[in-house]
């Protein structure tokens, strides 16, 4: 019900663009909306972070990318989410027939290091509650959504990123996700310059009165919001 622009928050999702290439990372439901609001022409990859609903139901929408490419979406994900994909859309990967979205699997791990078109991702291990997940860094930014924990070395993969992008859910305990006071715990560890805190309940309250209590270099993200590294 708020007007404030902060508080007008769909899936989590994130697009990396870099010398003409765009990688996706997330495909949640609404996927669609968000690739039409930020006039997105083209993908060339996406990097799924793990397999539940509000992360990747969306790839269904991916088919007008096939068409303008005419070629298969590759798509990056644990084997487990590679896996769980298949299943899900079991009907794009069958005999191709004209009008379906077409898929390209690739499976990757927390070690994991790619270039995607002169993207260079490399994958970092998150514990989303007892779920092991991805997250991803991008030379000087990192993101990581639905984070609980971090192992050591995992987060040694993380240090001296200038920017992260990390998910805080309410202020509440809860089992798969960080409260805000955990993340605020995480982020003074890992001592980025900036963070953006994503992934957020309504229940954490209105950016307004949140942004406030928040200590310096630490925002709350916002749908549309550009970031330059």
């Amino acid at each position: 019900m708020s007007d404030d622009q902060r508080d007008q928050r769909l899936r989590t999702a994130a697009l990396i663009e870099h010398n003409g290439t765009n990688i996706l990372v997330d495909a949640g439901p609404d996927l669609r909306q968000q690739m039409l609001r930020a006039r997105v022409h083209h993908l060339d990859a996406i990097l799924l972070t793990h397999e539940h609903n509000d992360h990747v139901i969306g790839l269904d929408d991916i088919r007008p990318f096939n068409f303008r490419s005419g070629h298969p979406m590759a798509v990056y994900a644990q084997a487990r989410v590679a896996a769980d994909v298949r299943k899900r859309f079991e009907y794009v990967f069958g005999d191709p027939i004209p009008g379906l979205p077409r898929i390209e699997l690739h499976t990757m791990d927390e070690n994991s290091r790619l270039n995607l078109k002169g993207v260079e991702v490399q994958a970092v291990g998150i514990q989303h509650g007892r779920l092991p997940i991805l997250g991803f860094r991008f030379g000087d930014l990192t993101y990581l959504t639905d984070v609980k924990t971090l192992l050591p070395e995992e987060l040694a993969k993380v240090t001296g990123t200038r920017f992260l992008v990390i998910s805080a859910l309410h202020h509440r305990p809860h089992p798969t996700h960080q409260t805000l006071e955990e993340a605020l715990a995480l982020i003074a560890r890992i001592e980025p310059e900036h963070t953006w805190i994503i992934h957020v309940s309504h229940e954490m309250g209105l950016a307004a009165e949140v942004q406030p209590l928040l200590p310096p270099g630490v925002s709350l993200g916002y749908d549309g919001q550009e970031i330059e590294f």
